[in-house]
């Protein structure tokens, strides 16, 4: 009776989020018909636009976890080779189990960290404020990823989410009994030490959840046979999107609400919540040894250290995986321009309030990425895949700000967004075959540490050099003289010229990969192995 009524529990989650939408959208609907007599209400007809997006998003999105979960009726033996034991439930329904839960916490997790940049920015009114809990996250999600990569591979995947929520659970509550404690006042000054002690609380808790990024794809190759990862990698994504699209808009409504306080009272509830789900879930994992370091297939090593050398080791041992992490890392350095400088070309164009809706409207892009991985995979070969999406961005990113247009900006953003989730799928499954599953999690982590160092780099470099270079270059310099009767002048062109240099670069440099040794050798491996123990 117990087995059932776990077999039955995803089933009757996503049931349930999914008839949440559909109520969503009988209330979107309805009320926007009792709003369209007041067009000067824009603020509740604003936040009947989100939940209209927020339905129309979910539906087909749990549509498709509904269609999942069908497929998941009957039992199933772990993916990776070796005696182990049969699981309790059926595999396809603890996955989902799983990304539920991980859907919880990062939609939680991510909360905190918008919520906490709007409140900041309020309450001080500093650029440089923003710009450093920005810069505090992308930090230690480079230092630490090696570190967490170690412990996902030393411990349960379980384990390790529950610590990871238990973390977050406790930097939550001590930054609300910090709200408690200090007056109101003391966060005002955007160098006072009790405002950054709130700010490093807070993104604590939300840097403890980088651990599911790392751990979620190790899962994947537990539990999922090996000709349908692309698909569960995708699925994953999809429900990032959904996270990313519930995040932007329910931060932003707390903090307009309740401030910080009613906000960090949520991601409390909601983080005990995950907490206590995480620790029902059970799957049999391998059996782990005695010498990690020789482990077969079927194991997981028990030592305690971090080995970056070991890790370093089995990156290097498979031909052109270190060039595989390295374009990714400077997609990154490429990426971080856009970060760095989209919302201020945005604004140039559109008010700061459609900015804002276009950006959840366009969030839904993530959703549909990641909905077509599940649906059609990624191909024989996910890392000619991965190369071609990124020929595709750059130019689209190369062409999107070539004229003053916002139609052109969206258009461009959304083809971003939408591959994203496939170039993510790819990556994860080419590491996920050619790896051995007991240095997953090093090397997800090594990948994640190598990654994300490129976009601070970049964000501290391209800020000035367009203020102080490219924007004169294009307002009264020679730019302005050469291309500016077709181009614009002007600071926003000044930015958009940047973005088109980038995508053009992007664009090469995916091209010059494409017809590379180490692609041709990382393919081979990939179609080759046919387990990731061989490597």
């Amino acid at each position: 009776m117990g087995q059932e009524r776990n077999r039955e529990y995803p089933e009757r989650l996503v049931e349930m989020l999914y008839q949440v939408m559909k109520v969503a959208n009988v209330i979107s609907i309805t009320a926007v018909q009792g709003v369209s007599a007041q067009p000067s209400n824009s603020h509740v007809r604003s936040g009947i636009f989100i939940i209209g997006t927020l339905s129309w998003a979910g539906k087909p999105a749990w549509n498709v976890a509904r269609w999942q979960l069908v497929r998941a009726r009957e039992p199933c033996q772990l993916s990776t080779l070796g005696p182990v034991r049969r699981v309790r439930e059926p595999l396809m329904s603890v996955f989902h189990r799983i990304l539920a839960n991980n859907l919880l916490a990062n939609i939680t997790n991510f909360t905190a960290w918008f919520a906490i940049t709007f409140w900041v920015f309020l309450e001080t009114g500093s650029v440089f404020a923003t710009g450093m809990i920005a810069g505090i996250f992308l930090t230690f999600t480079g230092l630490l990823g090696i570190w967490l990569g170690a412990l996902v591979d030393h411990h349960g995947k379980i384990a390790v989410m529950a610590g990871s929520s238990l973390v977050s659970l406790i930097f939550f509550s001590l930054s609300l009994v910090l709200m408690q404690m200090v007056p109101d006042q003391a966060f005002i000054n955007p160098y006072g030490v009790w405002l950054w002690a709130l700010v490093l609380m807070v993104m604590g808790g939300v840097i403890a959840g980088n651990i599911r990024g790392i751990a979620l794809p190790t899962v994947v190759t537990l539990l999922i046979p090996e000709d349908e990862r692309d698909k569960a990698n995708g699925l994953v994504g999809m429900v990032s999107g959904v996270g990313f699209l519930v995040t932007s808009a329910v931060s932003g409504f707390l903090v307009a609400w309740g401030g910080m306080k009613l906000t960090l009272i949520v991601c409390v509830v909601a983080t005990l919540l995950a907490l206590i789900d995480i620790r029902t879930i059970r799957f049999t994992e391998p059996a782990p040894v005695e010498n990690g370091e020789t482990a077969g297939k079927d194991t997981l090593p028990t030592g305690r250290k971090v080995d970056l050398r070991g890790t370093i080791r089995v990156v290097a041992g498979v031909p052109g995986l270190i060039a595989l992490i390295l374009f990714s890392m400077f997609n990154n350095f490429l990426g971080g321009i856009f970060m760095a400088l989209l919302d201020a070309y945005g604004l140039s164009l559109v008010s700061v309030e459609v900015w804002g809706l276009t950006f959840a409207i366009l969030s839904s892009a993530f959703i549909l990425g990641g909905m077509a991985v599940t649906k059609f995979g990624l191909g024989r070969n996910p890392v000619r895949t991965l190369l071609l999406v990124n020929v595709v961005v750059w130019a689209g990113a190369s062409v999107f700000a070539i004229q003053p247009s916002f139609a052109l900006l969206v258009a461009g953003c959304f083809l971003w967004m939408a591959l994203g989730p496939v170039a993510e799928a790819a990556e994860q499954t080419t590491l996920q075959k050619v790896v051995p599953v007991e240095r997953q999690g090093r090397v997800f982590g090594f990948a994640q540490s190598m990654e994300q160092a490129a976009s601070p780099l970049t964000a501290f470099l391209i800020g000035p050099l367009t203020q102080f270079v490219v924007i004169p270059f294009m307002t009264d310099g020679a730019g302005a003289q050469t291309i500016g009767g077709w181009f614009g002048t002007g600071p926003d062109r000044g930015i958009a010229l940047v973005f088109t240099v980038a995508g053009l670069v992007g664009v090469l440099v995916a091209v010059l990969a494409l017809r590379s040794r180490p692609y041709r050798l990382l393919s081979a491996r990939y179609l080759h192995a046919d387990t990731p123990s061989d490597v």
